[in-house]
């Protein structure tokens, strides 16, 4: 896999204290149940296995910055490096939920 440029839990939680206008899109490519239990705010599901297929569902936000997450890191950087190749401006949140859990949100539910 070529590099994947990545974002840390600290630099998004940043860049989500900004106005919400400048916020980038963030994408969960996790399963359907593992984004009922815990998600992001405001994020959108695009589950990794579909991500391909669906990409045109993104189209509207083309030139916006793209999170890309997920568990832990590893399904966010094929996510991103399908978002990278369609065009877009995507970045994998390294360390994923369970990081932003663990450090920015502690009261969110982990697993």
């Amino acid at each position: 896999m070529p590099w994947i440029p990545e974002l840390t839990v600290e630099q998004l939680a940043a860049r989500l204290a900004n106005p919400p206008d400048t916020h980038p899109l963030l994408l969960d490519v996790r399963r359907p149940d593992e984004h009922q239990y815990v998600a992001l705010p405001d994020s959108v599901l695009i589950p990794l296995d579909e991500l391909e297929d669906r990409v045109d569902e993104l189209d509207a936000h083309r030139g916006r910055e793209v999170v890309v997450y997920c568990h832990h890191g590893i399904r966010s950087k094929k996510g991103a490096a399908v978002l990278l190749a369609a065009g877009f401006s995507a970045r994998s949140l390294k360390g994923g939920i369970h990081d932003w859990a663990r450090v920015i949100d502690k009261t969110m539910a982990r697993y």
